[in-house]
């Protein structure tokens, strides 16, 4: 490759060159060509700019049967019934109509997998691509994105979630999302109440005094003070900081996503996206239904269905869908069998989830449960399968390595393969 072209490609959004990446590209990693190959891109492709990811998290373990796989007139499909989409073929459940509108630009995964049915350990797998072992903490998958798409000066966060999610792990606190508590407003203390040019005077102090500490064997923990502070004067002091407050917006629009924590929160990403921000999670609780499945998710799916479907509308009417990846998914599935509660259980063998933008193709369905929703019948995707997928979709190397404070290199993602049925 000629190195204009490399340079090229190892070109953060802000216009710096990311050495790592360079490095990973002319040979530290994959070769050129290699990766290329790897993860089926062109050049040309490599060069867009802001590529983002939208997370919306469904916490609690969303039931399949209840959202993208319904099984109606089955033992196992309960009360639910199912709704045509704009995608002749495809179904969904009964509670998503405003999704089954939008199917042409989204595509679902009917046959993803796993092993974990604990919240805490699924939750944690879905959101890092490996389970928990030992003392190793893997960084949250908005952390891989923020340091490898994120520009390193950017005036806002590079990694914002609504409500706590999964940490940084070994990357650190540059890399740790900036939790958003009420979505619509601006955050928390981030109000100037005093004059630009006292306020730098103040942070130029902060340092001095920073300094003295790093003098007496805390260089490390003096470092990373100091990235905090210069990251939160930024932010502070950038106009880019209205993207957090909605006032600006029209009723129309907020009333199209929703009047509510989760549709403003999709809102707000879409904004942050705009600013170029390159990972935002947005997260709706209660899935859960050990009990009254039919009587909750109709309540639970009516927020989301209009959200989501408003965002993949509206990123598609900007033009941002193809360089931003929508994902909705939850940290597993629930059981087949209806409880005696008219609930339904934890269950990781046979689980859904819904993508969108990012080169994925819309309009299509991967991968089939059997007839009762026991067992994947067809293309079982693995979570490296569906994290792989994530790395081709942004333009990521999977095979980048991160370094764990103890000088242990990993890889982002080190299993499974990409669905490529969805880029094709």
């Amino acid at each position: 490759m000629e190195t204009e072209m490399l340079l090229e490609l190892a070109t953060r959004p802000d216009g710096s060159v990311s050495r790592r990446r360079f490095l990973e590209i002319t040979g530290a990693g994959l070769a050129a060509t290699g990766w290329l190959s790897a993860i089926g891109v062109h050049a040309d492709d490599l060069k867009k700019r802001n590529a983002a990811c939208i997370l919306v998290w469904l916490g609690g373990g969303p039931s399949q049967f209840e959202t993208w796989d319904p099984k109606p007139g089955t033992e196992n499909g309960g009360k639910t019934k199912a709704i045509a989409t704009a995608v002749s073929g495809i179904k969904i459940a009964e509670h998503w109509p405003k999704v089954a509108e939008v199917m042409k630009d989204a595509a679902l995964i009917r046959s993803l997998t796993s092993k974990e049915g604990n919240h805490e350990r699924a939750t944690y797998q879905l959101h890092t691509g490996r389970a928990p072992s030992g003392a190793i903490k893997h960084p949250n998958i908005g952390s891989v994105v923020a340091q490898e798409l994120g520009a390193p000066a950017a005036e806002l966060p590079n990694f914002v979630s609504v409500g706590e999610t999964v940490g940084p792990g070994f990357l650190g606190v540059s890399a740790a999302p900036f939790v958003v508590n009420n979505p619509g407003e601006l955050p928390a203390n981030v109000a100037m109440t005093v004059a630009s040019q006292r306020m730098t005077r103040r942070l130029a102090l902060l340092k001095e005094q920073d300094a003295d500490f790093a003098k007496i064997g805390a260089g490390e923990i003096s470092a990373g003070h100091q990235g905090l502070y210069d990251q939160a004067a930024r932010m502070v002091m950038s106009p880019k900081l209205k993207s957090f407050d909605l006032k600006n917006e029209s009723d129309k629009m907020r009333d199209a996503y929703g009047r509510n924590s989760f549709g403003q929160g999709l809102l707000m990403a879409r904004r942050l996206v705009e600013s170029g921000v390159p990972f935002i999670e947005v997260r709706k609780g209660g899935w859960d239904t050990h009990e009254g499945v039919f009587e909750r998710v109709p309540r639970l799916a009516g927020e989301v269905d209009l959200g989501l479907a408003q965002l993949i509308r509206d990123l598609k009417s900007r033009g941002m869908l193809d360089r931003t990846l929508v994902v909705c998914m939850g940290e597993f599935g629930r059981t087949p069998k209806v409880n005696n509660k008219a609930g339904r259980d934890h269950y990781p063998k046979a689980f859904s989830a819904l993508v969108a933008g990012c080169g994925i193709k819309g309009g299509r369905s991967i991968g089939k449960t059997n007839d009762n929703g026991t067992e994947v019948a067809d293309r079982p995707v693995s979570v490296p399968d569906l994290f792989q997928t994530f790395c081709k979709a942004l333009a990521m190397n999977p095979a980048s390595e991160m370094v764990t404070p103890q000088g242990r290199p990993i890889k982002t993602v080190d299993e499974g393969k990409p669905v490529n049925e969805l880029f094709s």
